[in-house]
């Protein structure tokens, strides 16, 4: 199949393209390099080195003799993407392409409002494009289990069926998004929604959890090959924080009593979720949404994981519980269905059986890098502005 990945040099994206390469698809990438910009902005950078995108494909075909393609621009900017779904014609777009981090979207006013035209304006350009140029491509979008909140029934994949007033419907699952950039998803999903009813397009919505991990089949080909590590308080998951503080003896940063429970799963259960998900399309006009995540942990229920995998390596990992920065409830009911990818054939990796021990060797070979003062929460919900970026400081052009 022809498949275009939309921020193809990214913690997912890269991975992906390899992935979707070595099965034997043409794959073509699209970035605008925003990422980084992020980085620049922030002061941060990967725990793991990454090399350039260019670097990393000429190393791909060297390696493989798989050659993937590369667009360097602006998904918000029709006049460029446009040309791009006209002349490659996917059969399926992954689409990656947005800003990720919920802190940054609430820095200030202004990073909350890029964070939604970026990630809303690049959604309706995909779509737009499709309809226009390749009505029968298969959107898999990159969703977020943030769109669903922490309501005190069970969340269900997408829908729910509910009776009132005597009348059954089976409706939208009712969004409670906790942040700028977790709305924005809730938008693009009815965004894709829409236009999966008027124009007739095809759909996956893949509402992913937190993804861990730095190894896939195709990064242990080489080391050149590796994605992105982030560990700071902006971009960087609960996990990956507190992997990085116990390798550098820093006490894990619990945000209150650590009672926020999430789905997680393993970075090569991301690939194949979206594999099984291009292999299984959905139908036309069919927007359908799948859970993406293989376990449930609340924070602490982390911390503690790490904490005894650091004893079994010798080191001393102390909990330091600190007041939350975000808005979210701590106690809380949260069970979440995920079956309709293990019915399509889904093996799941699980964080006690590979996490630990893979993701601490790399972190400790790479412990040199750390930049302790970027791992503490900058940046809190309660208030309009943070210190952690001056206002005058405009995030980086996308």
């Amino acid at each position: 199949m022809r498949i275009l990945i939309l921020g193809g040099d990214g913690y997912l994206g890269w991975p992906t393209a390899m992935h979707l390469s070595q099965r034997g698809h043409e794959v073509a990438v699209v970035d605008n390099m925003a990422r980084r910009g992020y980085d620049n902005e922030l002061g941060a950078e990967s725990l793991v080195p990454i090399a350039s995108l260019q670097e990393r494909v000429a190393i791909w075909e060297a390696i493989t003799g798989h050659r993937i393609q590369s667009f360097f621009g602006d998904i918000c900017d029709y006049t460029f993407f446009e040309p791009v779904v006209k002349n490659f014609r996917p059969e399926a777009i992954v689409h990656y392409g947005e800003q990720r981090a919920a802190p940054y979207s609430m820095i200030d006013r202004r990073h909350a409002v890029y964070t939604q035209v970026n990630n809303v304006v690049g959604n309706l350009n995909v779509l737009y494009a499709m309809a226009d140029h390749v009505p029968d491509c298969h959107l898999v979008k990159l969703g977020t289990m943030g769109e669903y909140g922490t309501p005190n029934i069970d969340i269900e994949e997408g829908y729910i069926t509910i009776t009132h007033k005597g009348r059954t419907d089976t409706l939208p699952y009712p969004k409670q998004p906790g942040s700028f950039y977790h709305l924005s998803k809730v938008h693009d999903s009815h965004n894709i929604m829409f236009c999966c009813r008027i124009w007739g397009l095809r759909a996956t919505d893949l509402n992913q959890g937190v993804v861990y991990g730095v190894d896939t089949d195709e990064i242990k080909l080489d080391e050149r090959l590796r994605t992105r590590f982030d560990y700071d308080g902006v971009f960087g998951t609960v996990l990956n924080r507190f992997l990085v503080q116990a390798v550098a003896g820093i006490p894990l940063t619990v945000y209150g009593k650590g009672g926020q429970t999430r789905g997680f799963l393993d970075i090569r259960d991301t690939l194949a979720c979206v594999d099984l998900a291009i292999q299984n399309p959905a139908a036309a006009g069919e927007f359908r949404v799948f859970n993406q995540f293989t376990e449930q942990f609340s924070v602490l229920d982390l911390a503690k994981a790490v904490q005894e995998a650091g004893r079994e390596l010798g080191m001393n990992v102390e909990l330091n519980h600190m007041p939350n920065p975000r808005v979210e409830k701590e106690d809380h009911y949260y069970n979440a269905a995920n079956t309709r990818l293990l019915d399509l054939g889904l093996q799941p990796h699980y964080l006690s059986e590979t996490l630990l021990e893979s993701v601490i060797g790399v972190v400790q070979q790479h412990r040199g890098n750390i930049k302790q003062h970027l791992i503490m929460p900058s940046v809190n919900w309660r208030e309009t502005g943070s210190t952690a970026v001056q206002e005058e400081a405009a995030p980086a052009a996308d």
